[in-house]
């Protein structure tokens, strides 16, 4: 039987609910009235409730303005457990995509310069862009030794073998790779299906989108970002492909057999997990940790690609803005603890003058990309001082409607049509995937950037607008 569900308003985007039953902590949703799920609907509230059970965890159970259902932990939930005092970590909590994230480049190229070239570099971007359920990568790796050099060092072993700048990896969150991955602790299954698609884009709501800046609402951080109005930019969301789906599913495994053992017991069989300082805990975090190097390359890759064919289509560059994740489970010190701080379909924002941050962007902040639905607005936010959940926000839209649900909704290529008559050129979705990430299958995301700026997570730097967009 699910909870009963009692929400207090603390302020118009801040939801409380108090901790009953097994809950240790409360749960905390930053969202809008407009923006809380129908009574009997989404129960993603239900799940904010059942991470508060966790072992260890810390403050609150937090779910983002995107919030919706997933597995284990709502997508957009944030929740951080005592690393020193029994704390766990749960693959529920990260998610089968793992590093999942986004990257966006600024080109040296205005939306009306582009506008001759625009079905050139939209027909190069589709050609270039391998993409869909199976394989097929940019980069051939010659072997298991060659991916065991990308899970160990991400976006740096790109660079280093010449695909990609040393400004990649400073605009790049933890500077192009994750520490402490290990290799040992990823399977033969998932080595094998990571072998064949670095450099890939996958399907679902993955895209590469070329977009333009539509407003600017911080002028000095959109300067130091790289950003202006009328410019051009390309957006690219994926993330560690089979690797990393693969990864999530053999250790919830291992902690659904391990779990008795150290005592713990959960309310939904999703929020597997164990204690951080565990045999089961480290092996997962190594593993984790090399998905998130892997998608930090496959996005280097995806990014290395775009600039081939953006400097032969327009004659112009591409720079790196910012490339973030937000399916991880980081290690990090808060009030003077070390947490595992799980971040669920939610994005790291850390304020200015955080240590972390390049020196060019510290004054202002860490860049947060915000995609919304496709032929929908996306944004540039930057993390503030004092930002709630552990310096964490939302990730994008969040959807309304399954995919099952968003196909009876809409006629893919109708749809198609649509958003052709809007000016925003699509390249490589079939007419059932279009029809599953319809604009009407998600939130307002001006909603739910709203939100997050009035709770106090972000701020809002710069609004983008689609141009073409390549689908899986």
């Amino acid at each position: 039987m699910g909870r009963v569900m009692e929400i207090v308003e603390e302020t118009p985007y801040r939801f409380r609910i108090d901790p009953r039953d097994d809950m240790r902590v409360p749960g905390i949703a930053f969202v809008s009235r407009a923006l809380l799920p129908d009574s009997g609907a989404d129960k993603w509230l239900e799940q904010v409730a059942n991470v508060a059970t966790l072992p260890g965890i810390v403050d609150a159970s937090y779910a983002m303005p995107d919030a919706h259902w997933g597995y284990g932990f709502p997508i957009g939930g944030v929740a951080a457990t005592a690393v020193e005092e029994g704390g766990v970590v749960s693959p529920g909590g990260v998610g089968f995509d793992i590093s999942c994230g986004v990257r966006l480049y600024a080109a040296d190229l205005t939306r009306d310069e582009l506008a001759p070239l625009k079905a050139a570099l939209m027909d190069g971007l589709g050609e270039a862009t391998p993409r869909g359920m199976g394989t097929g990568a940019v980069w051939k790796l010659a072997g298991r030794d060659e991916l065991e050099d990308v899970l160990m060092g991400g976006s740096r072993y790109a660079v280093q073998e010449g695909h990609g700048t040393q400004r990649d990896l400073d605009r790049c969150e933890d500077f192009g790779a994750v520490a402490d991955a290990d290799a040992r602790q990823i399977s033969d299954r998932a080595m094998e299906r990571g072998l064949h698609q670095l450099g890939s884009l996958g399907s679902g709501n993955h895209f590469l989108e070329v977009q333009a800046v539509e407003s600017v609402h911080d002028e000095a951080a959109a300067s130091a970002f790289g950003l202006r109005v009328g410019q051009i930019c390309v957006m690219i969301h994926c993330g560690s492909r089979g690797l990393g789906h693969q990864i999530c599913t053999d250790h919830v495994k291992t902690m659904e057999s391990a779990m008795p053992s150290y005592g713990i017991s959960v309310p939904d069989r999703q929020l597997a997990c164990v204690p951080v300082r565990s045999p089961e805990g480290a092996s997962y975090l190594g593993a984790m940790a090399a998905a998130a190097n892997y998608a930090r390359a496959n996005r280097q890759l995806l990014g290395e690609a775009t600039r081939r064919v953006f400097s032969r289509v327009t004659g112009r560059s591409l720079e790196l803005v910012y490339d973030i994740s937000h399916n991880l489970a980081k290690l990090e010190t808060h009030g003077g603890r070390e947490l595992c701080v799980h971040r669920k379909g939610a994005t790291r924002a850390l304020p200015p003058g955080h240590g972390d941050l390049p020196a060019d962007l510290a004054p202002h902040g860490q860049p947060v990309l915000i995609p919304g639905s496709m032929g929908t607005a996306s944004y540039v936010l930057r993390g503030v001082v004092g930002g709630a959940a552990f310096a964490s926000t939302c990730h994008g839209a969040g959807r309304l409607l399954s995919r099952h649900q968003a196909i009876k909704t809409v006629d893919g290529t109708a749809l198609q049509a649509r958003l052709e008559s809007a000016g925003i050129a699509i390249r490589g979705a079939s007419p059932r995937g279009l029809a599953e990430e319809t604009p009407e299958a998600y939130k307002d995301v001006d909603e739910v950037v709203a939100v997050a700026e009035g709770a106090g997570l972000a701020t809002r730097v710069a609004r983008l607008v689609p141009v073409g967009v390549v689908k899986g």
